[in-house]
């Protein structure tokens, strides 16, 4: 839902404004360690927020919500 926001910044609430957007990818990184295991993992982002802030350079600041999705495939042994 976009709108008008007021977020916390560090030390300082901060206005700014809350932005649709669309998923355009959610890729996994996928890992094997050593003992067979499987681990994949992706961040799934749900909230974009713009900030009346600058950085040093200039740039507008954003503030992101995001949730980290795990999924893990044991190894064979780890199966029995």
């Amino acid at each position: 839902m976009a709108g008008h926001v007021r977020v916390k910044f560090g030390e300082e609430w901060v206005e700014g404004e809350e932005l649709d957007f669309e998923p355009l990818k959610e890729s996994w990184n996928e890992y094997r360690c050593t003992d067979g295991t499987y681990v994949r993992l992706k961040i799934v982002v749900s909230k974009i927020v713009k900030l009346d802030k600058r950085n040093p350079q200039g740039e507008p600041i954003y503030q992101v919500a995001s949730a980290n999705v795990l999924a893990v495939t044991p190894s064979p042994q780890d199966m029995k």
